[in-house]
This record gives structure tokens, C-alpha cells and sequence, in this order.
């Protein structure tokens, strides 16, 4: 959720990241003579229950006309101060005129309350909404100068924060533009993939936001490669015993290990009804964090918008980086500047309309920055509907293709060892904050592990023209392992041509692209754990032998695979620290497994599998 553990007033909505020993956002001293672009000013404002919010108004110098307001809330930290001049990435919105007021979140920095992590709507007392209703109520009635209409905006945790505020609006509030957030601690996004727990970022996350009232100095591995540390760690609930109880929700998570009531009182979506506040939903194909919830609350608003109020944007952008200044998708050169685009194109226009009165109310309902091709389109639902579901099968002998396996084609096998799991991304691998390598690892060439005899690789022959796929893509296994519990991940990856530096157009790139012939770049990538299956609240052991039918969402996604690349699917039984390690043998609770409940298996991957494209 969280690029990082704090966020500052330099970009328009993440904001920037900052590591986390950073008590709080600071900015840079303006110099003598130039005159200040920001007056700032720091108050309390109170909730319905008395408890009060530690929150900053900044407003452009010399602005003349009531303003709008664009609230964000936040765990990480309001600024200490205005910018001393107006940042690159605001500039924009600084043009249209709004007057910008950041609120730490009930329990963090100087908030009072206590700070619980709930995504759970009280119908008795206070939540995260009843409190963006009483900051609403409060700004308009007493922040001078402003035309009556707020617009709440944010990434990642603010962007949950955002979202939140749409299950009980203020009628003051006439837009929102929740970005990377989410509604479901259980099923996808920060803490767990399908019931599989993320477990590495749990630990460096969670422990960020509740091991202090601020950010913190962030949990101390005494490593430099993770994985090693939490494979002596053992199982996933041993990380209680180190911080005695001081991570509540960690402990939470360790102790409900299905999708049972702890987590579904907490699915705030479930209370949005007729969608009435005009919603901007915002989500990266590469988001490494969030990629999930954003596209849900829209799925949930399009149930019931007989208005066209909600709208969905997404790009080839890792959390956040829709609102920084590189275009580029990990080392993926990309030359087309899609950030700024979204922010001067997309973000502002829609804020301009609903807050100012002005200019034309967005065309769309959907838009997405496609890559491969590099350009933007624009759909009138999503998923849309012309796109045809074709299926891509993987074959015995490691080929790929749209033909239907033969009549008896065998499956292939490999040994999942818990002693020994596949890692995520390169060792060694750095904790997450403030980690470069952890911003754009879903990108990662996956050259680093196709050798290793526990991951099976499927690959199609070049393709002979250009392969579009646009809408949910899924993968669907047949599969058995020799253990009573196993993880399946499925990897789609663009497979770039191994002379792709012959196709740049800036030759001073060509030693660059060298290191990109070749490249496995990942499009999509997803676990499913094999309890589940059948049942997310009830999980049932797996029948060692038995090929079984493995569903796994690869979500959604917008993406050309060029002419004369090639397509490949990576098969694996581990994603190590990223997801827990399963044990293969079936226990009650993964995160309190033994040592003696890790055993090997082997898995078999057999005729029938494919995964299906949505392809226009």
C-alpha cells in the first residue's frame, strides 16, 4: 500500500515516498528573495466523538475566487511546512485554483484515537468514513474562501481513505478519486493473494504503521537477503514472538487464517448502493501492492450508476508512478510521458468539471494506457465486450500454443521443496523499504529463475502479427500434487525478440536494449492456494495424485504482444518471501505450521491447462 512509509505534499497523489525514519514529510526552505506560492496552516478538527484530526490547509498564495477543496487522509504524516514553490506534478491543478488540506488519520502523528488498521463501517460509533464526513462538514463551514465543494483524492492507503468517504458522502463532497485502494484485506491487494499471505510485506508494512504512532525506523531484518532471514524464520506466526504482540493486526491475521467474519465485517464495499459522487478509480497494471480493490469498487459502483458517475483508469504503472515523472515500465523503455498525460489529461479535467464548473465532463468509461502499443484507448464498459475469450494451452512439451492438447498427451512434473522455494525476484532480496528493486519487481526479467528445475516453462513460436488482449485474464490448471495442500503461481510473460535492440529509435540506447534481447517480461502473475479451491472460509485438504481444476485470476489487464515476440507461461509451486511458503501438508493454520509439516512434493502440470485471453 505503500511505496513507502510516508508520503509529502511534492506529488499530486501519492504523495512522494520518503524512507521511513522520516518522522514526517518535510520540504525544502524557500530562498530569501522569491515570494512564497503556498500559505500554510495547521489545525485540529474534530469528530463527532470529540477526538481531533492534526491536519494543514495549504492554499495558493494570491488566489481570488472561492476554491474548491481537495482533502486526502493519511496514515503517513501531514507537511510540515507549504511547498516553497509549486512542484512540476501540481501544477495543473495550482492553474485551475484548489485549496489542498492533508489530515493524519485518527491515531498517527498528532491525531488523537487509536490507529487499528479496520476497514470495518460502525454503525454505532466512528470509522474511517464517519470521519472524512465530519472533516468534510468541518472545512466547508470554516476554511474561508471556498466554494462549498470538496474532492477527496489519494494512493494507496489515502487512496483507501478516498474511497471509504463514498459509503457515507457528505453532500458537500462532489468527487473522489480513490487510486490503488481497497476493500478486502483477505482476497487480493496488500496482506494476502487468494487467502495466500503476502508475507514479506506484512511484516515490513504493518509493522511500519503500528510498532509507533509515526512512521518509525522499520523492522530490522539484520540481513541483507530477506530470504534468508525468513526462511530461518520458519512459519509466518513466529514473527508474534519477536514483536510480543505489539502488531495487533499482524497477530489478527495469523489467527484467521480464512475468509471467515473478521474479514467480510470489513468489506466496506458491500455498503455502496447507487453510485452518486462522480468516482475517478485509478489502478496500475504493475501496481506490486494495490492492483485490485480500485477495479472492484468500480465493478461494485457499475452495479447501480444509472448516471455514468464512476470511471476507470489504468496504465503500465507500478503503485503510484501514474504521479511521478518516469514513463518508463521497470527497465521496459517506454517514450510516450503517460504520467503527465493522466494527470493534465485525466485527473485534472475531471476535477475541473465537478468541483469547478468548468470545461467538458469526461467521454469515457473507461481508459486505459495500453502497453506494447504505447497509446491510449478508450472503451465504453469494461470489461469490454467485443473482446472473444481464446485459450492458450500448454503442452507436454513445454510449447504453447491455441491448439487443444491432443487425445492422451501426458503431463509434466516437478519437486516443490519448502526447504528451497522459488524466489520472487532476484537475491539478494532487499527489505521493502526503501528498496528500489521493490518498485517495479512485477516487471522483472524472469530469466533469473526459468533454469531452476522447479519451474516449468511454456513458450508459443514467434508470434506473426500483433496479439491483443484487453479485459480479465484467467489461468486454468489441471493439476495434481503428492502433497494433502499445495501453491500453484502462473506467470504470462512477453517474451521480447533476442535482437530487440535492432528496433530502438534512439541509437545512443542500442547498448542499453542489448541487456533487453530477450527479455521475460512479466504481464500478469498470480498464486492460488490449493485449500481454497473449493472453499475460502472452509479449506479442505487436496487429494495427493488427483489432477484437479485450478482457477486462477490473473486480473485485468491491457497489453499488446508485439509481432515477432513470443508468449510464455512460468509454472511454480513457491513466491518466497513475497507469499508465506506452503508446507504442502495440509494443517489447520499455515501461519502456526511446524517444522515437521514442511514436505516435499512433487506437482504435475497436465493436459488441459491454458490460460484464456480475452482477445479483440
Amino acid at each position: 500500500m505503500r511505496s513507502a512509509l510516508t508520503t509529502v505534499l511534492l506529488t499530486p497523489v501519492l504523495v512522494l515516498a520518503v524512507p521511513a525514519a522520516t518522522a514526517r514529510p518535510q520540504v525544502a526552505p524557500a530562498s530569501a528573495s522569491a515570494p512564497a506560492a503556498f500559505t500554510f496552516e495547521r489545525v485540529m478538527v474534530p469528530m463527532r466523538d470529540g477526538a481531533k484530526m492534526e491536519t494543514v490547509i495549504i492554499r495558493p498564495s494570491g488566489a481570488k475566487g472561492p476554491l474548491p477543496i481537495l482533502l486526502q487522509r493519511t496514515p503517513y504524516g501531514v507537511p510540515d511546512a507549504a511547498p516553497p514553490r509549486v512542484p512540476a506534478s501540481w501544477k495543473t491543478l495550482v492553474d485551475d485554483g484548489y485549496i489542498f488540506v492533508f489530515q493524519s488519520m485518527r491515531g498517527r502523528f498528532g491525531s488523537d484515537g487509536v490507529f487499528t488498521l479496520s476497514t470495518a463501517l460502525n454503525p454505532k460509533g466512528t470509522d474511517e468514513a464517519t470521519d472524512a464526513y465530519d472533516a468534510t462538514a468541518w472545512l466547508v463551514k470554516n476554511v474561508k474562501g471556498n466554494n462549498g465543494r470538496v474532492g477527496m483524492w489519494g494512493v494507496s492507503y489515502p487512496g483507501f481513505a478516498a474511497a471509504i468517504a463514498l459509503a457515507r458522502p457528505h453532500p458537500a463532497l462532489k468527487a473522489v478519486s480513490p487510486q490503488a485502494a481497497w476493500i478486502d484485506y483477505w482476497q487480493n491487494d496488500d496482506l494476502h493473494r487468494h487467502g495466500a499471505l503476502r508475507l514479506s510485506y506484512l511484516a515490513d508494512w504493518v509493522s511500519s504503521l503500528q510498532l509507533t504512532k509515526d512512521n518509525g525506523t522499520g523492522f530490522d531484518y539484520g540481513t541483507v537477503d530477506t530470504y534468508d532471514y525468513f526462511l530461518k524464520l520458519g512459519s509466518a506466526a513466529n514473527l508474534d514472538r519477536i514483536w510480543q504482540g505489539r502488531v495487533p493486526m499482524a497477530t489478527a491475521l495469523f489467527d484467521h487464517p480464512n475468509y471467515d467474519s473478521f474479514y467480510t465485517s470489513q468489506r466496506w464495499s458491500d455498503a455502496l448502493g447507487k453510485t452518486v459522487v462522480p468516482t475517478l478509480n485509478v489502478a496500475g497494471f504493475w501496481d506490486q501492492e494495490d492492483p485490485w480493490g480500485s477495479w472492484q469498487i468500480y465493478a461494485k459502483q457499475q452495479e447501480n450508476d444509472p448516471d455514468g458517475l464512476s470511471l476507470m483508469v489504468a496504465g503500465p504503472w507500478a503503485h503510484g508512478t501514474w504521479g511521478g515523472a518516469s514513463p518508463d515500465v521497470g527497465r521496459i523503455r517506454v517514450a510516450v510521458d503517460h504520467p503527465q498525460q493522466f494527470r493534465d489529461e485525466i485527473q485534472a479535467p475531471f476535477f475541473r468539471y465537478w468541483l469547478h464548473g468548468r470545461g467538458d465532463r469526461p467521454n469515457f468509461r473507461a481508459r486505459m494506457f495500453q502497453s506494447g502499443s504505447w497509446v491510449w484507448k478508450s472503451y465504453e464498459s469494461w470489461p469490454p465486450k467485443a473482446a472473444q475469450q481464446r485459450a492458450l494451452y500448454l503442452h507436454a512439451d513445454g510449447s504453447l500454443d491455441f491448439t487443444a492438447p491432443a487425445s492422451g498427451e501426458m503431463c509434466r512434473s516437478y519437486v516443490s521443496d519448502p526447504a528451497n522455494p522459488v524466489p520472487f525476484r532476484p537475491r539478494p532480496i532487499s527489505p521493502t523499504y526503501p528498496s528500489p528493486e521493490w518498485r517495479w519487481w512485477e516487471a522483472e526479467d524472469q530469466r533469473f529463475v526459468d533454469h531452476r528445475p522447479d519451474v516449468l516453462s511454456y513458450v508459443s513460436a514467434p508470434l506473426t502479427e500483433d496479439l491483443t488482449v484487453t479485459g480479465q485474464i484467467a489461468a486454468e490448471l489441471m493439476a495434481s500434487t503428492s502433497g494433502t495442500d499445495s501453491d500453484f503461481v502462473v506467470k504470462l510473460i512477453d517474451v521480447l525478440p533476442d535482437d530487440y535492440e535492432k528496433f530502438s529509435p534512439v541509437a545512443s540506447l542500442g547498448a542499453y536494449l542489448r541487456q533487453l534481447n530477450g527479455y521475460q517480461w512479466p504481464i500478469a502473475m498470480e498464486v492460488r492456494r490449493g485449500r481454497f479451491l473449493k472453499s475460502a472460509a472452509v479449506p479442505q485438504a487436496l487429494v495427493p495424485g488427483q489432477v484437479t481444476a485450478w482457477d486462477i485470476p490473473l486480473r485485468d489487464h491491457d497489453h499488446v504482444f508485439k509481432k515477432g515476440h513470443r508468449i510464455m507461461v512460468q509454472v511454480q509451486s513457491s513466491w518466497f518471501p513475497v507469499i508465506d511458503r506452503n508446507p504442502q501438508t495440509f494443517v489447520p493454520n499455515i501461519a502456526r505450521a511446524k517444522p515437521g509439516d514442511y514436505v516435499k512434493a512433487e506437482q504435475k502440470v497436465c493436459a488441459g491447462s491454458r490460460v484464456v485471453l480475452p482477445v479483440t
